[in-house]
């Protein structure tokens, strides 16, 4: 059995320090995904650095009426959040719709971001897999694929994200806010994530020793309205097969605001930035709806086993942009 020291950290400077120089060293926050990977023995950290007891628990409001959005605020809290059931529905409707109950309470907002792929593949140390050992191969691209990417894999990975959270805040344009040994720093939510490419062992941009310390979340233009919808194979604790977020605003019958993101498709939350494109300063009718859809739809290169994604995230975004044109 291999030894893991056990680390408290009561600030952000004390937590980043203990993590200085040691590549195995790992937050605990929640816990839910690390906890399991290191039962499986994908995770093996020399350290676990405890951020539970870090100030970073907290959603707090800005004057412009962005939120600011802790690190280790609990999943169940901030579904739970008036603000956040107010002015983004869709986050609250995303958070609702990920794991149980009870990993919620115990989930937190950085953990969420930062959970592992399930691709059974990963988690499987008999099964060749380029993101838990590189240059092994991967074991899904001609396996069993039904649940993998459409969009964006790669050769050396077809994994996909399984965050709901992720998703929503894509669509809202969050930023993610990161503290470590090179000081803060801020990257924008789409491009937290990465696509697989040649290294698909790195999921995310963030640096050895940083630390996610917060959210940023707009404010929404007045009169929009949002909506997260998720696709699974159990009515409750299932991954999505694929989901759709978005955020819309339609004035004087033309789309003056416009976010959307799919889940469940790719390596990381999806921006649908041709949809975007396609309907924003236009009259969102049914066609043009569809169109917009269909553009983004269109970069799909479904597996062996999923090409049954495309048509199942077509048929979300269509009824989802549908029915927040219709309350706009």
């Amino acid at each position: 059995m291999k030894p893991v020291t056990y680390v408290r950290a009561g600030s952000v400077a004390e937590a980043a320090a203990a993590h200085a120089g040691r590549p195995e060293a790992r937050y605990l926050g929640g816990g839910t995904n690390l906890v399991d990977l290191m039962k499986l023995g994908v995770e093996r950290p020399d350290v676990l650095i405890d951020i539970t007891r870090l100030p970073l628990d907290q959603v707090e409001e800005s004057p412009d009426g962005a939120l600011r959005i802790g690190a280790t605020v609990r999943n169940t809290d901030l579904a739970a959040h008036p603000l956040v059931r107010e002015r983004y529905p869709v986050l609250s409707q995303a958070v609702l719709s990920g794991a149980s109950g009870q990993l919620r309470n115990v989930a937190t907002t950085a953990g969420n971001l930062l959970q592992r792929t399930r691709c059974a593949y990963f988690q499987d140390l008999a099964k060749p897999c380029n993101k838990r050992v590189p240059g092994s191969g991967c074991g899904a691209l001609d396996g069993v694929n039904r649940d993998h990417a459409v969009l964006g894999h790669s050769e050396h990975c077809v994994a996909t994200h399984p965050s709901d959270l992720a998703v929503a805040l894509a669509a809202l344009d969050a930023v993610v806010e990161m503290a470590g040994p090179g000081g803060g720093r801020t990257v924008e939510l789409t491009e937290f994530h990465r696509l697989p490419q040649d290294s698909p062992d790195q999921d995310t941009v963030i640096r050895p020793g940083e630390l996610i310390t917060g959210v940023l979340l707009p404010p929404l233009p007045g009169g929009a309205v949002s909506r997260y919808r998720k696709a699974r194979d159990r009515a409750s604790y299932a991954f999505a097969l694929a989901s759709v977020a978005a955020a819309v605003q339609v004035e004087g019958g033309v789309v003056r605001h416009i976010g959307v993101a799919f889940g469940g498709l790719a390596h990381r939350p999806w921006r649908a930035r041709r949809t975007e494109a396609a309907l924003l300063g236009s009259a969102p009718t049914p066609e043009a709806v569809a169109q917009a859809v269909d553009a983004e739809l269109a970069a799909a290169v479904p597996l062996r086993d999923n090409a049954y994604k495309v048509s199942l995230a077509r048929d979300l975004a269509r009824e989802v942009l549908g029915s927040l044109i219709a309350r706009s």
